[in-house]
C-alpha cells in the first residue's frame, strides 16, 4: 500500500514538473522592440482588470482617419504599487501613449509609458523603464527609487 502511495506521489510530482512551464505566464515575444508613439490620443476606455489592465484610445492619423488602439498594461495590483489608480485615465483624457506595437501591425501593443496632459508620467511595470533617459519604472513623486533614502 505504501509503495502505491509513494508511486502515485512521485508520478504526480513528475507530471507537475513537466507541466509547470505550460502554466507560466506569456512573454512579450509578440511585440516589437521599438517604441511606437501615439501623440494626442483620446482615451475611450480604461479597463482596470486582471490579468492585464487595458487602455483604449482613438488616434487621428495624418490622413484624418481615426484609428482605435488597445494597449495592454500590468495587472491593477502591480500598477497600484507604482502610482496608478483606477481613475488614472478617464474617457476623454488626451494623452501621449508610448507602447510596443504588435509585430503583426495590429493596432494593439504593450505599454511603455503614458504622458498625461499635465506632463506627469505613468510607467508600466514590465517595460516602462527608459534607461536612455535615466528614468525607471517607478513613478515616485520625489524621484527616489523604493530602496533609496531621501
Amino acid at each position: 500500500m505504501k509503495s502505491k502511495l509513494l508511486l502515485s506521489v512521485a508520478a504526480f510530482l513528475g507530471l507537475l514538473a513537466v507541466a509547470g512551464p505550460a502554466l507560466a505566464h506569456h512573454g512579450d515575444v509578440a511585440y516589437q522592440d521599438k517604441v511606437t508613439e501615439l501623440k494626442q490620443a483620446t482615451v475611450t476606455n480604461f479597463q482596470w482588470s486582471n490579468p492585464h489592465s487595458l487602455i483604449e484610445v482613438d488616434v487621428k492619423g495624418a490622413d484624418g482617419k481615426v484609428a482605435h488602439w488597445v494597449c495592454e498594461t500590468a495587472a491593477p495590483q502591480a500598477l497600484r504599487l507604482i502610482g496608478w489608480e483606477k481613475t488614472s485615465l478617464q474617457p476623454g483624457d488626451v494623452i501621449d501613449l508610448y507602447m510596443y506595437q504588435a509585430k503583426t501591425g495590429a493596432f494593439t501593443g504593450r505599454l511603455n509609458h503614458v504622458v498625461l496632459s499635465d506632463g506627469s508620467i505613468l510607467h508600466d511595470t514590465q517595460l516602462g523603464g527608459d534607461a536612455n533617459k535615466g528614468k525607471t519604472r517607478y513613478n515616485n513623486p520625489n524621484g527616489a527609487e523604493p530602496n533609496e533614502s531621501k
